[in-house]
């Protein structure tokens, strides 16, 4: 099933088979941990990306107030 299928499934969830409830949970614990799991990534690089941002700006800011 698509992406659209689950979401059906979900804002229906009174009137569906309880196979259809299974697959579309399973679908969406996939669709949690595959985001969770990039949201995290993403915190993780931007956090380095700040640092190195930092380290560079501070440096600049030191070179320029001496001039």
């Amino acid at each position: 099933m698509d992406k659209q299928k689950f979401i059906e499934i979900a804002n229906d969830s009174e009137n569906r088979s309880n196979k259809d409830l299974v697959e579309a949970r399973d679908f969406f614990i996939s669709e949690f941990d595959e985001l969770k799991t990039l949201i995290i990534d993403l915190t993780r690089k931007l956090e380095g990306v700040e640092i190195l941002y930092n380290k560079i700006n501070g440096e600049l800011n030191k070179r320029y107030k001496w001039k």
